[in-house]
């Protein structure tokens, strides 16, 4: 098998007038978790979809250097999927649901399940018409996590869950990569993101405006400053490299680009600095800098 276990070239959607995907570039390779994220609308889960062989679009899109749409039985053999929102059939029980799809993936070990259902605290002997969102996509996770495939595409999988079950899923993950298996992961949850993946994708609008590690976007991001001084100071607000200035409780508070750290410092000196603290950026506080204006 190809180190390359994903990739999208050029690939478009269209629904009438309305262009969803414009050319989106993706690629995963063996043993990475990539994290894709966006606001609502911004074509994650078409993108997805895509890769799923769910719907055709121009372009092309490959899974174990197969079709995505020619030849999606057979890349499903290797593939497990979560959505965000699950559905399941309403009669059969969390356990029959999740001892089908093991079926489907012939899987001959299942012990692993029994421990999953333990750990997600699921009674998989309700039937799913009686369980909540939650419980659903515990389901769904367990029926993926039992699953001894190589790809693993999530899409919003902790939707519903409390903060344990989020730790959990964390957890798991982790371990799916230790094992060598390549996981693909659309959450908003920015924290679970920046904590799990190797690779960050972000997609505004039906095109990936910026890719790379968290290192490499950190470039994107401003540090958070803090600092109090002996003397007084007054102007910063004036700067024009400082962003969002705020004097709160004797300490100034403010964003700079990365680069004008030094600068800063031999500005402030003059005023005798008594403390300073420099934070870069979260993933989120990043993602904001992208979406802000829409929120």
């Amino acid at each position: 098998m190809k180190d390359t276990i994903l990739e999208l070239n050029n690939v478009r959607k269209s629904y009438g007038n309305f262009q969803a995907l414009k050319g989106i570039d993706l690629t995963l390779n063996a043993s990475e978790i990539l994290g894709f994220i966006g606001p609502n609308g911004a074509g994650k889960t078409t993108t997805i979809k895509v890769i799923l062989g769910m719907i055709k679009a121009q372009g092309t899109s490959r899974v174990f250097d197969l079709d995505s749409w020619k030849d999606a039985v057979e890349i499903h053999k290797y593939l497990s999927y979560v959505p965000g929102d699950v559905n399941l059939w309403p009669n059969l029980t969390g356990g029959e649901v999740i001892d089908f799809f093991l079926m489907l993936k012939k899987q001959k070990d299942t012990s692993y399940k029994h421990e999953l259902i333990k750990r997600f605290d699921l009674d998989p002997t309700k039937k799913c018409k009686t369980y909540s969102k939650g419980n659903r996509q515990k389901v769904a996770l367990i029926a993926a996590l039992s699953s001894d495939v190589s790809l693993y595409i999530f899409d919003e999988p902790t939707s519903g869950l409390d903060p344990l079950m989020e730790t959990l899923f964390q957890e798991e993950v982790r371990q799916l990569k230790d094992q060598g298996k390549s996981i693909l992961l659309s959450s908003h949850i920015l924290s679970e993101v920046e904590q799990l993946c190797d690779t960050i994708n972000i997609i505004k609008e039906g095109k990936i405006i910026e890719k790379g590690n968290l290192q490499d976007m950190r470039h994107l991001s401003m540090s958070n400053i803090r600092v109090s001084t002996e003397k007084n100071i007054s102007g910063l607000d004036q700067v024009d490299y400082i962003k969002d200035y705020r004097l709160i409780d004797g300490y100034h508070e403010f964003k700079i680009e990365n680069h004008k750290i030094g600068e800063v410092i031999a500005q402030l000196s003059q005023y005798e600095i008594k403390s300073f603290e420099s934070r870069l950026s979260t993933l989120e506080e990043l993602f904001m800098g992208y979406y802000g204006e829409e929120h």
